[in-house]
């Protein structure tokens, strides 16, 4: 089986020691994703556009090893608010509303940046490709 490990240079990948997507095999898993572009923090106080995103990050992650929205099978979402739990579910309606992934969704104290509302994981199969 081969193992592909990518990196996007976020800031901190290389500090932690992990890779924005791994492709093992048939399977295509990303690090979670936030509204960090650029080493700084997008549409801080909005969730729904953190959500956008953070799983505009993810999936262009999925591109790179040859998966797409529509191989995604499981995502998670972890909120720091469950005040949040509505618009981040719309956010990821308005992406896998037709692809239905299993779906996890989780209420965490608290985000590695105070200004990250929520964090995503995609995860993807891609069968013989």
């Amino acid at each position: 089986m081969t193992v592909t490990r990518l990196g996007s240079g976020g800031p901190w990948e290389a500090l932690y020691g992990y890779s924005r997507v791994v492709r093992a095999g048939d399977r295509a898993v990303t690090a979670g994703c936030t509204a960090t572009v650029d080493g700084r923090v997008v549409h801080v106080g909005d969730a729904a556009a953190q959500t956008a995103q953070a799983l505009r990050i993810g999936l262009a992650a999925l591109a790179e090893v040859g998966a797409g929205p529509g191989d995604v099978v499981r995502t998670r979402m972890y909120v720091t608010d469950r005040a949040y739990a509505d618009e981040v579910g719309r956010a990821h309606n308005a992406v896998f509303g037709a692809v239905r992934p299993a779906a996890t969704l989780v209420v965490v104290a608290a985000l590695l940046d105070p200004e990250h509302l929520v964090e995503v994981e995609l995860e993807a199969y891609l069968g013989d490709r």
